[in-house]
């Protein structure tokens, strides 16, 4: 492969990717169809020429049929005349059609006759070089050795050794590309190549101790039964836990669906040793800290640390990103909550922290925005997946599209909760005016709402006091109007409805975290999809369903899939071939074999 160093090219797969972007067929046309258009060469005799400023034409005789033949060549050069002498047979390429005599248009000196010539989407190598070389190296030995199936084997030799005997040529030439079995050929060794380049990347470190910690009396402690979801998962992180191998996890599962429980379960799993949990925001760590004294057992020692906080000495530490910033002892177990919400350097900076001698706590990271199933698998190729997939009760959420002629409909639908002593979420796109969005801000439509009810709060990414203000809400509040900072798994039980203004602005994952944001406990939920586009297909398709990994799915279709792999790594891929949103079963096919080749 030294050969082909110059252009980025390290190993046989990187070869097979780097596919001819066209194909040149230099065949001798053995007859002509005076009523179609004749690809490919012929031999020819130039007998006169003719300049008419930057036109140039010629007169020729086609030696093998006797026939007339004009040959124009516009913006005409010098050296046109050079490699067009006059009475010298020549072979010409080019598109050959007849009106009243032969006739052609720009035509190329075929020097390189009855061959099918490959154009490699590169200058920094002669093309003729690189037709060798390839014709050399994509052999069928070697690609039998990759464990590929008889028809990838053929179908990529086929693409690196084009003949003109070939059925699918005329297609290869017409589409100038990739197509049918060939595009899939070339797609399955993109994807088998990025997952096999994933697995290699998965460093494997001891753990610091195997944790075989009594949770199952936990678990019968509960006032309530855990789900099918819940209980496989953590019977499944019982069994990469309890291991002189260090796990590194991600439990993805829907809004709602009891990730809370399944922390829980983990830090009994760890207990006598110590685990810690790290949390995106003060809420969201105290809320944690709450659950976790009403329902571990009492001699399981429970502690936080928000911002300047000493650290207490107990089993069960939870904080936010203060924690990045103390010194840490021991931990067996490093959780984090809400993964997506903290960067690559900021996990690995507190792993780090807690390594000892080179052995590593065992990490699991939780996450509510739930990934398509596709992108889980080919991403459990660096990371193991944990799925949860069903909720504690059935989410009762009524989503609708609204406008404004549906306004004075939504306000009665709001005093109506507020008597029912529920409360209402409205989310702003913007906190100060701005003349490029056409939505009212929160400086905007916050006097409004004050003006015609009672207990109405505000808050924003920005105030300092805003986790102080969303907890003085659950207890008192009636309106709560904020930004999508809302979105992060705050639990507000009596929280019944959610208007969210500008919708069709946000992506999915967001307008389903903070859709979720209702119904947390079986209550009626609403949300309103505020929109001065009432006819958005995405959010026509947002409404018909509350399932976060059919979210996930929907996601795929109107976004690019590269932009969601760096959503997940945070330094992303971006495929060439391979289309994560309809070619799910040629990962299905490309896993099966990458597991096979580690087995044996």
């Amino acid at each position: 492969m030294t050969r082909l160093a110059k252009i980025g090219i390290s190993n046989l797969f990187e070869a097979i990717l780097f596919t001819p972007k066209s194909y040149t067929n230099t065949t001798i046309l053995h007859s002509l169809d005076k009523d179609s258009i004749n690809e490919g060469v012929l031999k020819i005799k130039i007998l006169h020429k003719k300049q008419m400023g930057r036109i140039l034409k010629y007169e020729a005789l086609i030696i093998d049929f006797d026939e007339m033949l004009e040959i124009t060549i516009f913006n005409a050069k010098p050296f046109h005349n050079k490699i067009f002498p006059i009475d010298k047979e020549i072979y010409i390429l080019g598109r050959f059609e007849f009106n009243a005599i032969w006739r052609i248009t720009q035509p190329k000196i075929a020097t390189n006759i009855n061959k099918i010539v490959m154009n490699f989407p590169t200058i920094k190598m002669q093309n003729n070089n690189l037709n060798d070389i390839f014709r050399e190296i994509i052999n069928k030995d070697d690609l039998s050795k990759l464990g590929f199936t008889n028809e990838i084997i053929d179908s990529i030799y086929t693409i690196f050794h084009p003949e003109s005997s070939q059925d699918y040529l005329k297609e290869f030439i017409k589409y100038k590309g990739l197509f049918g079995k060939y595009l899939n050929a070339v797609k399955f060794v993109e994807i088998f190549y990025h997952m096999k380049l994933l697995r290699s990347k998965k460093t494997i470190f001891n753990s610091l101790n195997k944790l075989d910690g009594n949770y199952v009396d936990f678990i019968k402690s509960l006032p309530f039964a855990l789900t099918k979801g819940q209980q496989n998962c953590i019977d499944t992180l019982h069994s990469k836990l309890n291991s002189l191998q260090a796990t590194r996890c991600v439990v993805m599962g829907d809004v709602g669906c009891g990730k809370t429980i399944v922390i829980l379960a983990c830090v009994m799993m760890a207990y006598p040793r110590k685990s810690i949990l790290l949390a995106p925001t003060t809420i969201l760590a105290r809320q944690l800290y709450n659950e976790a004294k009403k329902f571990l057992p009492s001699f399981v020692n429970v502690g936080i640390v928000i911002k300047d906080d000493k650290l207490p000495n107990c089993d069960f530490l939870i904080g936010t990103h203060s924690l990045l910033y103390k010194n840490l002892e021991s931990f067996s177990l490093f959780m984090t909550d809400e993964q997506h919400r903290f960067g690559t350097n900021q996990r690995l900076r507190l792993e780090k922290m807690l390594e000892i001698d080179g052995k590593k706590p065992h990490n699991i990271q939780f996450s509510a925005t739930p990934i398509p199933r596709t992108m889980a698998m080919i991403e459990s190729n660096l990371v193991d997946f944990c799925n949860i997939y069903d909720l504690p009760f059935e989410k009762n959420i009524d989503t609708k599209i609204i406008s404004k002629v549906d306004f004075p409909a939504l306000l009665n639908h709001i005093k109506n909760d507020i008597l029912e002593k529920k409360q209402v979420a409205i989310i702003y796109p913007l906190v100060e005016k701005s003349d490029s969005i056409g939505y009212q801000s929160i400086e905007e439509g916050l006097p409004f709402w004050q003006k015609n009810f009672k207990n109405v709060y505000s808050t924003h990414g920005k105030d300092k006091q805003k986790e102080e203000i969303i907890e003085e809400f659950r207890e008192s509040g009636d309106i709560l109007i904020a930004t999508t900072l809302f979105e992060v798994g705050i639990s507000l039980p009596r929280l019944s409805s959610i208007i969210i203004v500008g919708a069709e602005r946000l992506g999915f994952a967001t307008l389903h975290q903070l859709r979720g944001r209702v119904s947390r406990n079986g209550l009626k939920g609403y949300c309103f999809l505020y929109t001065n586009r009432a006819d958005s297909a995405r959010l026509k398709d947002f409404i018909n369903t509350t399932n976060g990994f059919e979210i996930a799915e929907l996601d795929l279709k109107y976004r690019n899939s590269g932009d969601l792999l760096r959503g997940i790594r945070q330094s992303g891929y971006q495929f060439k071939y391979f289309d994560i949103v309809v070619d799910k079963e040629i990962v299905k096919d490309a896993q099966i074999l990458l597991d096979k080749s580690l087995k044996e």
